[in-house]
């Protein structure tokens, strides 16, 4: 038996392996230590091995799932090794096979994956050319069979950035990486799932295409768009091979491929994502996040969905605005209630699809499937109702996939049980009248009672003999017992089975096929209970596609009809998506933050062509994030297709979103608090077009003060000159307010507050110009810092505004030495030239900004003709 485990544990050297003996899963040598550890189930020894005693350590068959949940959430992979070999016919130990391989990316059991994200597997390729590199993403929820590919080319400096963004949107839980390349172990540093190693040769591109041509059942995938993306067809055919292998099957339901551009999606890196509070908090907890506050739908396909279109915003317009139209009908229509109601009984109809395909599904998932499918015809005529209205195209598409598939309600109706039993081996799953010769085996069992009585009966009328008795013992089964007195009675097709001292006990012809029958029925019967049971899964086989459209159909009204709810009930609007280059917010509020405050105070934001840039001002606590991030959640949610939280909102075209939001170091990856704020900003700098929204909150404020205040300076004046993008960029360095003089697209804005005495009154309200101060102070003592220290504070302040009042300001920025750049690397020229006469005449402590600026197109231009 040792032999044959060591055998099957040499083809799973990494991976737990779960060897099957009787009604337990055992673990042996250093597997049983580790899941001893990790699990705190109990470790034994048994035999020895080399001299060395065995390790083991052991579960129940029927408790497994609640340990590879746990195995699972931290990260550890099982291979489950089961007896397939009869007992009863086999010569040494029984054969057995690993069946399935369970990882954190290949889940597809209701107890292992959670209800309301997906746990993608992802496949990574890169091939290298000089100095770019060329990336190939192949990923798939095996839960439910979307598989979708993508590739991008960039190069090796920008790699790690551009690969973690796209990481963080697909959010994989395992990673599959070639075992060679020469890449691998700086990525593994940043990437943010298990990591998994396989053969440079699963990555073949040409072994790829054709691994996936036969999933998807076609001769050629010029129809899917990714005959030229050869990176992403090597990701492909290793993903696919991986999958099948842990599955031990084919995957049936994975049966569509979708290609995504790197444009397809309003650009989120993982700074935005976390900074936004998208699906998790900046402190790593659940809620409150923008996820966590709209997600009332009814079925866990639609929480799904939901945070999907959360992640995957699109940049076309159209897709937005079909949404809009249809939470818009769904709102008119009137149908929200009704449809909430009945969506609450459906169930996860995806996942359920997806185990039927790996015949994995059990009796209670096919009842499920039956009443989610029996409600069809409700959700139809709801949203019929809506449709007849508005002739919304996102509506009317849903109306088409809702349409019941008659055949497989029709097959799921006929044989199961109103309430099966939960798993198979326990009987009771197969509906009566659905195979004769089960109900035959059943009736055996269930009435062989009443066939004694029968048989009693007619026995004693027919032989005389008043005081026969027909019964049952287990040693010898079935027989006639007739008392000594009336043995002379007893007609000849009776056989002597057991002589007793008062009595003889017979057995006949008729009575021995009834027992034959009956002493095994029921073991029959369960026999033939699994057989009809796989039967009904692979019949279902054929309703797979259908049934996925439904899923899909389900998910998509759940969530519209959970956003049109919200909507309604927060006073939310229909935004406005246009062509013309703009972002209008009236009175628009944060839609997590409005929520958890008893008053919110809504403010306006209007960026347009001509106005590219806030230079947003205030007190700390003020509201300057608050306000930052809601402009940016309403903006997203807009191209999501929900409706925002605002009076009105006019948003013109988006490509991506960047925030440099808070202070937070990275130990482990050797990264002050400082260099963080650099990196993000340096993305931002590099990444942000014309067409992005930009949120910088305190910049430079991790360095000194000139260096700080120099490197805020430039990175705005880039962001107004260079980058030209939607930006809001609060500071607390007054000094920056006067960019507004030098730049007409920029524009003051700050963040009110009054102040009584000593004591502070935020107000919340945005308005025009730059704040006076920024109350620091104030802010020091509601946060309970001791009243000597905010008094030294106070006169150390007084002594450096009493100075700085003398004397020349700290730093100012905008005076003519400043602005003149490189003065150094100009030309040496003779003492007469122009250029020289021109710099000497500049007097720059009597400059004003205005003429310091002419002052250096004037050098410039004399420059030129030197």
């Amino acid at each position: 038996m040792m032999q044959q485990y060591l055998r099957i544990k040499a083809d799973h050297p990494d991976t737990l392996v779960f060897y099957r003996m009787g009604d337990f899963y055992e673990l042996f040598f250093g597997d049983a230590e580790k899941v001893s550890r990790l699990l705190g189930i109990t470790l034994t020894q048994r035999g020895t091995s080399n001299g060395e005693p065995i390790k083991m350590a052991g579960i129940p068959f029927h408790s497994l799932e609640p340990y590879l949940a746990k195995l699972v959430k931290i990260g550890e992979s099982a291979a489950i090794c089961e007896q397939i070999g009869d007992p009863a016919t086999s010569k040494g130990p029984v054969e057995r096979k690993v069946m399935r391989v369970i990882t954190p990316g290949t889940l597809t059991d209701t107890d292992l994956l959670p209800a309301k994200s997906e746990r993608p597997l992802l496949s990574l390729c890169m091939m290298q050319q000089r100095k770019t590199v060329t990336v190939g993403l192949a990923w798939l929820s095996l839960a439910s069979g979307a598989l979708k590919l993508m590739e991008f080319i960039t190069d090796e400096k920008a790699l790690p950035q551009r690969l973690l963004q796209e990481l963080e949107r697909i959010s994989p839980a395992e990673i599959l990486l070639s075992a060679g390349t020469l890449l691998l172990e700086q990525h593994q540093a940043l990437l943010p799932g298990k990591f998994s190693e396989v053969p440079d040769w699963h990555f073949d591109v040409k072994q790829g295409q054709k691994t996936l041509q036969e999933q998807m059942a076609t001769a050629s995938l010029t129809g899917f768009g990714v005959e030229n993306l050869s990176s992403a067809l090597g990701a492909a055919g290793a993903l696919l091979r991986y999958a099948e292998s842990t599955q031990g099957r084919g995957l049936k339901h994975v049966n569509t491929l979708t290609v995504e551009a790197e444009h397809d999606f309003i650009g989120l890196d993982s700074a935005t994502r976390r900074n936004l509070e998208l699906t998790e908090t900046l402190r790593g907890q659940e809620s409150p996040t923008l996820f966590s506050l709209l997600d009332h739908c009814r079925t866990a396909m639609g929480s799904r969905l939901l945070r999907h279109w959360l992640h995957h915003a699109r940049r076309d317009q159209s897709i937005a605005r079909a949404r809009h139209d249809a939470i818009a009908a769904l709102i008119q229509g009137d149908s929200s209630a009704g449809l909430s109601t009945t969506l609450s009984a459906v169930p996860d109809i995806e996942r359920i699809t997806t185990r039927i395909a790996l015949q994995s599904a059990r009796p209670r998932d096919l009842a499920g499937l039956r009443e989610g499918l029996q409600h069809l015809p409700s959700i139809r005529s709801y949203v019929a109702m809506c449709v007849q209205d508005s002739h919304t195209t996102v509506l009317t598409q849903i109306l088409a996939n809702l349409a019941t598939p008659t055949e497989c309600l029709d097959l799921l109706e006929r044989s199961l049980m109103l309430q099966p039993a939960t798993m198979v081996r326990d009987g009771g799953v197969i509906a009566s009248g659905f195979d004769a010769e089960l109900d035959e085996l059943r009736a055996l069992s269930e009435n062989a009672g009443q066939f004694l009585i029968d048989l009693e009966t007619s026995e004693r009328a027919r032989t005389g003999i008043s005081n026969l008795r027909v019964e049952y013992n287990k040693v010898h089964g079935f027989y006639i017992e007739v008392t000594n007195g009336q043995t002379d009675k007893v007609p000849d097709n009776y056989r002597r089975r057991q002589t007793l001292k008062n009595a003889e006990r017979y057995i006949t012809p008729e009575l021995k096929a009834f027992e034959d029958k009956a002493l095994s029925a029921q073991e029959r019967a369960l026999v033939r209970e699994k057989v009809l049971y796989e039967q009904v899964l692979l019949a279902l086989l054929a309703h797979i596609s259908s049934l996925q459209a439904i899923a899909h159909a389900i998910a998509q009204i759940d969530t519209l009809v959970n956003l049109a709810e919200h909507a309604t009930k927060n006073n939310w609007c229909a935004p406005q998506l246009v062509a013309e280059p703009m972002l209008q917010i009236e009175q628009g509020r944060h839609p997590v933050v409005e929520n958890q405050i008893e008053r919110f105070i809504a403010n306006d934001c209007l960026l347009s062509n001509e106005r590219r840039l806030l230079l947003i001002t205030g007190p700390n606590m003020g509201g300057k994030s608050t306000f930052m991030r809601q402009v940016a959640l309403i903006t997203l949610l807009a191209y999501v297709g929900s409706y925002v939280p605002a009076a009105q909102a006019k948003i013109g075209p988006i490509d991506r979103i960047f925030t440099r939001i808070g202070a937070a170091d990275d130990l482990a990856g050797g990264r002050s608090t400082f260099m963080v704020e650099m990196t993000e900003s340096a993305a931002i700098l590099n990444g942000a077009t014309e067409q992005s929204l930009v949120l910088m909150d305190e910049v430079g404020r991790g360095t000194s003060t000139f260096d700080g205040l120099a490197l805020a300076w430039a990175i705005a004046r880039h962001l107004i000159m260079t980058s030209k993008s939607y930006t809001l960029f609060a500071t607390h360095y007054f000094e920056l307010t006067q960019l507004p003089d030098l730049h007409p697209s920029a524009e003051n804005v700050h963040l009110s507050a009054i102040e009584h005495k000593e004591n502070i009154v935020f107000l919340h309200a945005v308005q025009a110009g730059p704040a006076s101060q920024s109350y620091g102070l104030q802010v020091a003592q509601l946060a309970g810092i001791p009243q000597p220290v905010i008094r030294s504070a106070r006169k150390h302040l007084a002594d450096l505004e009493a100075h700085s009042l003398q004397s020349t300001p700290q730093f100012d920025l905008f005076s003519g030495n400043n602005v003149v750049p490189e003065i150094e690397d100009l030309p040496i020229t003779p003492a007469e030239s122009p250029l020289l006469l021109a710099i000497d005449a500049i007097d720059p402590d009597s400059l004003s900004p205005r003429e310091a600026l002419e002052a250096l197109y004037q050098l410039k231009s004399l420059a030129k003709t030197l």
